[in-house]
């Protein structure tokens, strides 16, 4: 039998694209003022792996991801979830997105992101959220799986994400020595 116990804290981290820098900078800021200061904004990336949303937000998409400094409770991603679809919501126009978010975090064996879609390989959180398991850790990396989506699966990409992984578990050994004294 296996005894529950409390999951490790996780590392929150979010995509965040748009056609707009200045409204990225508006949704980071809000982001921090939702989840704690940001430890890390990566450069400036094109968002030209899809044109899915050319429609809706217009081409010339840019990217940053996010992480955050404050390490969270994994059973609160569809909290972060529905918070960051109202900041979505705040700054859209006419009725159409422009600016999307995606939040997940990163554990010691996986990359999880929050999603309101069902589908085979997401299970059901709660409160109309579903996980994605978008990458897993084995051998010394991220790797992707069959359904990743082909941005979060490019090498630079996961590349990034390791060191965010290294920075987390530094993270959870401060806190688990503090835990100890």
């Amino acid at each position: 039998m296996s005894t529950p116990r409390h999951p490790d804290p996780v590392k929150l981290i979010s995509s965040v694209f748009s056609g707009e820098r200045a409204l990225m900078a508006t949704v980071i800021e809000a982001l921090s003022g939702e989840f704690g200061a940001p430890d890390f904004i990566s450069e400036w990336m094109p968002f030209d792996y899809t044109d899915y949303y050319h429609r809706e937000m217009g081409p010339s998409l840019l990217r940053r991801f996010v992480s955050f400094e404050d390490l969270i409770d994994p059973g609160a991603l569809p909290r972060i979830k529905k918070i960051t679809n109202r900041i979505e919501e705040t700054h859209g126009s006419a009725g159409c997105r422009r600016v999307n978010i995606d939040p997940g975090y990163i554990s010691r064996a996986q990359l999880i992101l929050a999603t309101g879609k069902e589908y085979a390989h997401r299970p059901y959180l709660g409160d109309g959220i579903y996980a994605d398991l978008t990458l897993i850790y084995r051998d010394h990396t991220f790797h992707p799986l069959e359904w990743t989506y082909p941005d979060y699966g490019a090498e630079e990409t996961r590349e990034m994400f390791n060191i965010l992984r290294k920075r987390y578990l530094i993270q959870l050994t401060e806190k688990e020595r503090e835990g100890t004294n």
